[in-house]
């Protein structure tokens, strides 16, 4: 009778103090690496992990400031937390010229502890960062300092090596005609060489060697030209309005998919709309003439014609999430350091052997993937070696062109 009423009442509250325990721990058991991954995805473009501010506030120690019931409100409906009167809010909505933050109901526990955590883990690595590069940096300019002191010394002595070794041949051979009883060359050393020069290159053979020469520089120099049609490496348009990756992606961190909505799930990045620019510079340069741009493509309902950097030919078959969200690779690999350019450019040739040459060196990314484990597994049967892409059929033709 007593455990019949009394186990079932102890089981639920035990359900509920564990829950209860959860939410209470807040980020305690979050995983930063899930949490990285989301935050800069979503809020990187409007908040850093530390304490600056890009639109909104820093939330380097947010879990001082706000309980973890809090957060998560925030987060899943911030209208509804300022609507309610809170205090805190309504103070941060009024600090930041009532910037409305983006809500994300969506998001479960997980995830939210995950960015926390992160949040925290990002801000005990920085001092560590911090120092770490700036003292391997300097060590590094200054070994590159004295390498390049003592390669300069260096071809300074082979120069002066190479004068004396001169002198001394002209001399040695001055004396041995003067041993043997032999008039003494006097004159100039440009009317010797005018001579010798004559001598040399009115000489049939040498001739002959300059013109087959000639042909076969010229027929690399055409043959060069043949492969560079429609390899366009180097090329850097100018844009109808400037826009720094080097500000956007390097300085504030924002995520390549936030503008690029489709990079990590779909066949083309995408190009960004009028309306995502405008997230930001809602408040940021409003009196920017480039800004006041985007404002008059909007009013006018007219696209803003950006030039396309990167293009491979209809023939061949590309799907960004393919490469990104399955294979992992960064934006990087393909169009080399965006974080760093002011102007973009495309860094590499894009060409079918560069492609290929990619698709024999590179690891096939299988980790925590079901669909590769039979072929893993027929593959290591036979090879001690890694599998690579070439080994699932990178390199055959219809995998890029059908």
């Amino acid at each position: 009778m007593y455990n019949s009423h009394i186990r079932p009442l102890l089981l639920l509250f035990l359900t509920f103090a564990s829950i209860s325990f959860v939410r209470a721990q807040g980020s305690a058991d979050g995983d930063p690496a899930v949490g990285e991954k989301l935050f800069k995805s979503n809020c990187s473009q409007c908040h850093a992990y530390d304490a600056s501010v890009v639109v909104g506030p820093g939330l380097k120690g947010i879990e001082d400031r706000r309980e973890y019931d809090w957060i998560k409100s925030w987060i899943h409906n911030p209208m509804a937390v300022i609507s309610s009167g809170d205090a805190y809010a309504n103070e941060i909505y009024e600090k930041f010229n009532k910037t409305q933050m983006t809500a994300f109901p969506s998001f479960s526990d997980e995830q939210i502890s995950g960015i926390l955590a992160y949040i925290k883990q990002a801000n005990e690595a920085a001092p560590a960062a911090a120092a770490g590069p700036a003292a391997a940096g300097a060590a590094t300019a200054q070994a590159g300092d004295s390498g390049n002191a003592f390669d300069y010394i260096l071809i300074a002595l082979l120069a002066v090596m190479a004068l004396v070794l001169v002198a001394l041949l002209a001399a040695l051979n001055v004396l041995a005609k003067i041993a043997k009883g032999e008039t003494v060359d006097n004159r100039s050393f440009g009317e010797k060489f005018g001579a010798g020069f004559k001598t040399v290159f009115t000489h049939p053979t040498v001739q002959a060697a300059v013109i087959v020469l000639f042909v076969l520089f010229a027929l690399k120099a055409t043959f060069d030209g043949m492969y560079k049609i429609g390899v366009h490496q180097g090329y850097a348009p100018t844009q109808p309005i400037p826009f720094s990756h080097k500000l956007h992606a390097g300085d504030m961190e924002i995520n390549c998919a936030y503008c690029h909505t489709g990079v990590y799930k779909g066949k083309q990045a995408g190009i960004p709309s009028p309306s995502i620019c405008m997230n930001c510079h809602n408040t940021i340069k409003q009196g920017s003439p480039n800004i006041q741009k985007i404002y008059t493509a909007i009013e006018t309902d007219t696209p803003i014609e950006w030039v396309r950097v990167h293009n491979l030919p209809d023939l061949a078959y590309f799907n960004h999430s393919q490469h990104t969200a399955v294979a992992g690779l960064d934006c990087e690999n393909c169009h080399g350091q965006i974080k760093e350019m002011e102007v973009v450019e495309q860094r590499h040739s894009l060409t079918m052997g560069w492609c290929i040459d990619c698709h024999r060196k590179t690891d096939v990314n299988a980790k925590g993937n079901a669909y590769y484990d039979a072929l893993l597994e027929a593959h290591n049967a036979t090879s001690a070696e890694s599998m690579k892409v070439v080994d699932i059929g990178g390199t055959e033709c219809a995998r890029c062109h059908y």
